[in-house]
Order: structure tokens, then C-alpha cells, then sequence
């Protein structure tokens, strides 16, 4: 018992480490220091709108839409009856939207915040971390898969790597040609079928 894992799928490691690196069974041996918070003038805007930059003339002189200069009046329009015929307007291709200062480096920047930590009071050390689940009744997946036919079965929580390879052999080893080959066939039928 090293508080170590190795996790295998038909008799191949897929994972392994430490329980202590890889899981949450202990608490934390630092945390955030509650008596410490980010100062109010703390400034971590690396960028900041320069203030020398002035806004060009005759900026906002130019309009967002414009008439359509290829429009032409419908034959049919009268003015009398349909009013004075104005031609649909278009984008500007000369307009650029709001004036925005551009940005430079922002001379007072101090680099975002860190949060400085302390001890954990509530830290304390277990040797035995492997005993979080004894016995373990249950195993849960949380998995997303894009293609059916995925089969979970034969499933060993053990401490010996000896005892899980004679538990595949007997299991899963001794039924995954039969299994193949039926899944085999059965996507063989479906082929054909498709064909047809």
C-alpha cells in the first residue's frame, strides 16, 4: 500500500500515479490567507487607452449610411402621389465607427494580483489514503462517446496486480475473441443490409 494507482483497460495501463497528486482525498496544505484581499489600488490593466491620442478631425463628420449612388428612380414613381423619391441608403464604406484611443502599455501595470497563501490549519496527513473506499460497493463512469458499442463489464478493484491478471484471463481474455468476432458479424449484417 504506496497510495498509488494503476488503472487498465483490457490488461492495458491507461492511468497511473498518486493518490495524493491525483485526487482530492486530503485537504489542501495551503490556502488563500482570509486576511489578506487585493488592495483597492491595485492597478492590473496591462493596456490602458492613451491619453496623448487625440480624435482625427471630421471624424464624426462621416456617416454610417449613405445613399446608394447607383440607385435610380423607378420609372413609375410619381411624386405627386408616392412623395419625393429618395434612394435607399447603403453601409459607408468610408465610415469606421467610433473613435477609440489606441491602447498602449500602461505605465503603472503591476501584474495581476496573487492571492498570498497560508498553512492550512485543517491540513493533516493519512498514510492510508488507499482505505477512502473499503469495501468499495459501487463504480461510477462519467464518460462521452460519439460511437455505440462500447461494452463495460468484468470490473476489479484490487491491490494486487496479480489478482486483477488472473481475474482478466478468466474473464475477459477468455470471451474477447468470441466477443469480436459476434460483433464482427453483426456489423457485417449490417453492411449487407445497407447495400441491399
Amino acid at each position: 500500500p504506496d497510495n498509488t494507482y494503476e488503472a487498465q483497460i483490457d490488461q492495458k495501463t491507461v492511468e497511473s500515479g498518486s493518490l495524493y497528486d491525483d485526487w482530492d482525498f486530503l485537504p489542501p496544505k495551503k490556502i488563500k490567507d482570509p486576511e489578506q484581499s487585493k488592495p483597492a489600488d491595485w492597478v492590473d490593466d496591462a493596456k490602458i487607452p492613451d491619453p496623448e491620442a487625440a480624435k482625427p478631425d471630421g471624424w464624426d463628420d462621416i456617416p454610417e449610411q449613405i445613399p446608394d449612388p447607383e440607385a435610380e428612380k423607378p420609372e413609375d414613381w410619381d411624386d405627386e402621389d408616392d412623395g419625393e423619391w429618395e434612394p435607399p441608403l447603403i453601409d459607408n464604406p468610408e465610415y469606421q465607427g467610433e473613435w477609440e484611443a489606441p491602447m498602449i502599455d500602461n505605465p503603472d501595470y503591476q501584474g495581476p494580483w496573487v492571492h498570498p497563501e497560508i498553512d492550512n490549519p485543517d491540513y493533516f496527513y493519512d498514510d492510508a489514503v488507499y482505505h477512502v473506499c473499503n469495501p468499495c460497493q459501487a463504480v461510477g463512469f462519467e464518460l462521452w462517446q460519439v460511437k455505440s458499442g462500447t461494452i463495460f463489464d468484468d470490473i476489479i478493484i484490487t491491490d494486487s496486480l496479480e489478482e486483477a491478471e488472473e481475474f482478466a484471463e478468466e474473464t475477459w481474455a477468455a470471451r474477447k475473441d468470441d466477443e469480436k468476432a459476434m460483433f464482427d458479424k453483426i456489423e457485417e449484417e449490417k453492411r449487407a443490409a445497407e447495400e441491399e
